[in-house]
């Protein structure tokens, strides 16, 4: 018996061994030259080409990140459009590198689809959105309502516990790629558009009027949006996560991409270790230790982030609120680089 139990403990540490020497995404995505990052279609101010085929918003900065970290080339990156349909499966066969597409953190997926979430870019809740020639002014008026939902996401979900849970009668139409839920809504095919507030507001600025339209108060769920990497390879989930911290560490030490040469000179034992001054914290990454100034100098902090993409002066226009840093009355937090 002692012998078997030894056999199968040895097989199992075997198979670990050949996982994690199999598994080397940083090594692969070094040979190729570049980040192969899986987007939305386009969303305004979080992943959206322009006429040019150049990508912006606040998840593509991430990968711009990721990239700047690695190459020392924030541009080193190249974008796979995908529906939530196809996500999680061009994940985990490795068509891309790392999915930073509005998804939500939920345990099902952190637990049963093979991924790791490296942390939370966007604090976001779902809401609907409404015509305000209908003079609807509450979620909980919505009973009878035609509801235009993507499938194959926690929208889906959500606006069914919604419903059942207010003993509200309702009619989902439901699309398998968003921007058909977009064009029924505008079309007036259904009454109701729900998805991500963020998503709302995005969305809200390509109408033709968009003040023909009103998100209405109620806030039905929580909804951590944040980029995801395949399990069994902890160098490039360590690395994903720490880019994260970074620019959230970035903005907290007052680190800016227009100040991050000057802060080279700081006297701040934390902003030298982020800046690669003092100690190496890209060795264990894999990475140079200046791999943290690289995306700061690059990319900007996660601040600079929010407010040239989906902040108060964008079209979009949303405050910080929770996505502020927990030092502003937000509840982003990253651990400290020491």
């Amino acid at each position: 018996m002692q012998k078997k139990l030894v056999t199968i403990a040895l097989a199992a540490t075997l198979s670990l061994t050949a996982t994690a020497a199999y598994a080397d995404t940083l090594a692969d995505v070094k040979a190729k030259g570049y980040v192969q990052c899986g987007v939305t279609g386009g969303v305004a101010g979080f992943s959206a080409p322009d006429a040019d085929n150049n990508w912006s918003g606040l998840e593509v900065d991430y990968c711009r990140a990721v990239a700047a970290a690695i190459f020392n080339d924030a541009d080193a990156v190249r974008y796979t459009p995908l529906t939530s349909t196809e996500r999680f499966a061009a994940l985990s066969s490795g068509e891309i590198d790392i999915l930073s597409r509005t998804t939500t953190w939920t345990m099902s997926r952190d637990t049963t689809l093979g991924i790791n979430f490296a942390g939370t870019m966007f604090y976001d809740g779902q809401g609907f959105m409404v015509r305000k020639a209908d003079g609807i002014d509450s979620a909980l008026d919505l009973s009878g309502a035609a509801v235009c939902i993507e499938s194959g996401t926690t929208t889906e979900l959500n606006a069914a516990d919604f419903f059942a849970a207010n003993g509200l009668e309702y009619d989902p139409i439901v699309f398998v790629d968003q921007d058909e839920v977009v064009k029924a809504f505008e079309d007036g095919r259904c009454d109701v558009y729900t998805t991500d507030s963020s998503a709302l507001a995005s969305e809200r600025t390509k109408f033709a009027v968009p003040d023909d339209y009103k998100i209405l108060p109620e806030i039905i769920s929580k909804e951590p949006l944040g980029p995801s990497v395949r399990q069994g390879d902890d160098t490039w989930f360590n690395i994903a996560r720490w880019v994260y911290f970074a620019l959230l560490n970035a903005e907290e030490l007052g680190i800016t991409q227009a100040n991050v040469d000057e802060m080279l000179g700081s006297d701040n034992p934390s902003i030298k270790r982020i800046l690669g001054v003092e100690g190496d914290f890209g060795t264990p990454l894999g990475l140079d230790k200046s791999w943290a100034y690289n995306i700061i100098k690059h990319v900007g902090n996660y601040g600079e982030i929010y407010e040239r993409h989906v902040g108060p002066n964008t079209p979009i226009g949303l405050d910080r609120g929770i996505n502020a840093l927990w030092t502003q009355g937000g509840i982003q937090y990253a651990p400290p680089i020491r």
